[in-house]
């Protein structure tokens, strides 16, 4: 397996599980430093690597009254602060081809979105940044389905790919995990991590936005790494019930602590 890095982080290739973790969508800058803080100080406790994590722009929303974002520009000026001062690399998700530029100027990592893992040209101009991508596995896909996208991405000759399993349909309004697909997409040479936050997420399951079952998280997490993957992508938040978008799935950082501790006795056993 390729191993990734992504400033001291190395990610694959037998290095230890990492953590990417963070609010769905940055809600103000002071909200969002503080949230990576904590983050970044728990993750230090339970000795794994911490990537923080929030989106500038969700435009991939059910109802156009739901919150999205400070936008790009304001998202990259906190993603920057929050970067400069915590030392800690940066992820966040682009959902249109003119963002990239400016957004490759501060994300250590930019991912493509699950809804838009498919489209090419926004693909093959997140790899041409020569950044680090993670790919979100479309809930629609096959994990074998996955390969073609990194042949996109490979074709520019950016071979720092990170693959994201989120869950896949399972009829209407629902999400199931099939833990098979972490197994199978790691046989592609790339690093694997599960996205426990979404795994359990309900679409449009509220009407006019998503809901979720966040008292699953744990549970899947544990699954996930002991069947094997190279890191976790928890969406925390310390007031979930209390976020503005994806709150129904997000874990509660009081309950992050535990859940890590927990993670690190698993990948020791291993």
């Amino acid at each position: 397996m390729r191993q990734i890095n992504v400033q001291k982080i190395k990610i694959g290739d037998k290095n230890p599980l990492v953590l990417i973790a963070g609010p769905c969508v940055i809600e103000s800058e002071r909200h969002c430093l503080d949230t990576a803080k904590q983050i970044k100080d728990i993750a230090q406790e339970s000795g794994i690597p911490f990537i923080f994590k929030s989106s500038f722009d969700k435009a991939n929303r059910l109802s156009i009254g739901s919150y999205r974002g400070p936008g790009l520009k304001k998202g990259l000026e906190i993603l920057h602060k929050i970067k400069q001062r915590l030392h800690i690399p940066i992820l966040s998700d682009i959902h249109c081809s003119k963002d990239i530029a400016e957004a490759s100027q501060v994300l250590d990592i930019i991912q493509i979105p699950a809804f838009l893992c498919r489209q090419t040209d926004i693909v093959v101009a997140v790899a041409l940044t020569g950044k680090v991508i993670n790919i979100k596995k479309g809930q629609f896909l096959a994990p074998w389905d996955i390969l073609p996208i990194i042949k996109k991405i490979e074709s520019t000759g950016n071979k720092s790919i990170l693959i994201t399993e989120r869950g896949a349909c399972f009829g209407y309004n629902n999400l199931v995990s099939d833990l098979r697909s972490l197994a199978i997409m790691r046989q592609f040479g790339y690093p694997v991590i599960y996205d426990a936050t979404h795994s359990v997420q309900l679409p449009g399951g509220k009407g006019g936005c998503s809901g979720g079952q966040r008292e699953f998280v744990a549970g899947l997490s544990r699954a996930a790494v002991a069947f094997g993957c190279e890191g976790l992508f928890l969406e925390a938040h310390p007031e979930p019930d209390k976020a503005p978008c994806d709150g129904p799935n997000m874990i509660d950082l009081k309950e992050l602590q535990k859940l890590l501790r927990q993670i690190k006795r698993i990948e020791a056993a291993l």
